[in-house]
C-alpha cells in the first residue's frame, strides 16, 4: 500500500536545502527526467533503507507532499505534489525546499527512483 506524508523530515541543524545529512545515503539510482529543471534532485535513505527522503519544492501558499505511486523489484516510483489555496489570497513571494519522508514495503536497495511532480489547486 502507498505511503504518503506532508510533513517534513528532520534534517539537523546547518544541513543545506538539497544536501544530504550526515547519516543520510544518498540515492544514486535517481531518474529525474519528468521533472522541471528548476526543481530539486535530491533524495536519500536513512536507517534500515525503508525511509526515502527527497527534496520538495513549494512556494507562496503553496504546501508540498509526497507518495509512494508504486513500487516493484526494480523501480520505487515518488510523486511530489504542491497543493495550492483555490481562493486567492495573500502569500509571500519565497521559494522552500522542504524534506519530505516516504515509507517504502521493503529497504530501496539497487532500485532505481523515479521521481515526478505536479499541482493541484484545493
Amino acid at each position: 500500500m502507498p505511503t504518503a506524508t506532508s510533513s517534513s523530515a528532520e534534517v539537523p541543524p546547518g544541513t543545506a536545502p538539497g544536501e544530504v545529512p550526515p547519516d543520510g545515503k544518498p540515492v544514486t539510482k535517481l531518474d529525474t527526467n519528468a521533472l522541471a529543471s528548476d526543481y530539486p534532485r535530491t533524495a536519500w535513505t536513512q536507517g534500515d533503507g525503508k525511509t526515502v527522503t527527497v527534496v520538495a519544492q513549494e512556494a507562496g501558499c503553496g504546501k508540498a507532499s509526497a507518495s509512494v505511486l508504486e513500487q516493484s523489484a526494480s523501480v520505487v516510483k515518488i510523486e511530489l505534489l504542491e497543493t495550492l489555496p483555490l481562493t486567492k489570497e495573500m502569500c509571500t513571494m519565497d521559494i522552500r525546499f522542504p524534506p519530505l519522508k516516504v515509507q517504502l514495503d521493503e529497504p530501496l536497495g539497487e532500485r532505481t527512483v523515479v521521481l515526478t511532480s505536479r499541482q493541484e489547486q484545493k
